[in-house]
């Protein structure tokens, strides 16, 4: 439970917002364990940078009856992958961190695996499947950080409708159905 709000004499908090520049974004207010939050988020940078390289693979090599329109899904896919990647390293230098791009242990952190799928089916099953790693991983940090951090809980929240929306979108492909409204 969060205490209650109080407001304090103008003085204090522009003595301490002179006094912390040091600390950038992060005031006195910031309940969460940057520590903490900052590996969590370089667990979701993983994942999202491994997640569009496996949608980007997977728009070049799709094949089939409805390889064209699912190609085309899996770029839609992979973009947005990136552009979530971009947001969780700018909240990591938010956060005084340093946002890890290291290629080769990209896999390491990544709550989702890389799987490259042989036929266009198992390709769509390995991106349902890395999208609800996704979306499990995503509640838990949301849960975890509750009130702690709301600029993060609300990015992620942002995050998470978009990845809970692919996972629609794969799923209505795998039954076959036409797709869902897009996010």
């Amino acid at each position: 439970m969060s205490q209650p709000f109080e407001l304090t004499e103008v003085p204090t908090p522009r003595l301490q917002a002179r006094t912390q520049l040091q600390a950038g974004a992060v005031t006195a207010g910031y309940g969460a364990d940057r520590t903490v939050v900052l590996k969590l988020l370089d667990a979701a940078l993983a994942t999202e940078l491994v997640c569009a390289l496996r949608y980007r693979r997977h728009h070049f090599m799709a094949r089939g009856i409805d390889a064209k329109s699912t190609a085309d899904e899996f770029l839609i896919h992979a973009n947005e992958e990136l552009g979530h990647a971009d947001q969780i390293a700018e909240r990591i230098v938010q956060l005084d961190g340093q946002p890890d791009f290291a290629p080769d242990e990209l896999s390491s952190r990544s709550h989702a695996e890389y799987i490259t799928g042989a036929t266009l089916t198992d390709m769509i099953q390995e991106n349902l499947v890395a999208e609800r790693i996704t979306i499990a991983s995503y509640l838990g940090m949301i849960r975890y950080l509750g009130d702690a951090d709301p600029t993060t809980s609300q990015m992620l929240n942002g995050i998470l409708a978009v990845e809970q929306s692919h996972a629609e979108q794969l799923s209505d492909l795998l039954q076959g159905r036409p797709q869902a409204g897009r996010s």
